[in-house]
């Protein structure tokens, strides 16, 4: 057997890095790229699986992978440009994998999470959800003042959010620093040789 659209596969994969999610329009250009975006709800996922109790972290991990890869092909789009633009993502995936050792796999994983049936499909939307909820937030500490303006409309997100867990994570979030894990972390200041003498 080939490797041939195997290859095809990881280049197409390796270009996410490229492929800029259209947030960036009212953001700005330090938004995270599509590759950046699914690595970390591939993270957030693993989390909310955990507190909820699935044993299958590869499956949620798998399918936070496959979730938006299909834009590759047919784009990104925000909130307003989804009310212009007609999409064929589940084309888009068919051709993505066609040929590929993981075609049928990932094509169900796909298919799977559009349907947001299952425990692990309801994760990693709350993971796509929270992600934006987390660049928000990494946003503001910047400078960023959109976040006020979009904090009721985001409201709404929270209300599809299917897991407790990721209302719970979604509220935490809201108060919570993107700068708290390396000032609280064992750093020079609390352990090292910048740390206050008493």
């Amino acid at each position: 057997m080939s490797q041939k659209r195997d290859i095809e596969l990881l280049y197409e994969v390796g270009c996410l890095r490229f492929l800029q999610r259209n947030w960036r329009q009212f953001l700005n250009a330090d938004f995270s790229n599509e590759a950046e975006h699914s690595y970390r709800v591939a993270w957030i996922a693993m989390v909310l699986a955990k507190h909820e109790g699935v044993k299958d972290l590869g499956k949620v991990v798998r399918m936070a992978l496959v979730h938006d890869l299909g834009e590759s092909r047919s784009g990104d789009v925000h909130y307003i440009s989804r009310m212009y633009t007609t999409r064929d993502e589940e084309l888009a995936i068919k051709d993505v994998f066609s040929g590929t050792v993981l075609e049928k796999e990932m094509t169900e994983l796909w298919h799977e999470y559009e349907e947001r049936k299952t425990i692990e499909a309801k994760i990693v939307k709350d993971a796509d959800n929270l992600d934006v909820e987390f660049e928000l937030k990494e946003q503001e500490a910047k400078g960023e003042t959109l976040r006020k303006y979009w904090f009721d409309t985001r409201q709404r997100v929270y209300n599809n959010l299917y897991t407790k867990t990721a209302k719970k994570m979604w509220k935490e979030v809201q108060n919570s620093s993107p700068h708290d894990w390396h000032f609280f972390a064992r750093n020079r200041f609390t352990a090292g040789d910048w740390k206050r003498k008493r």
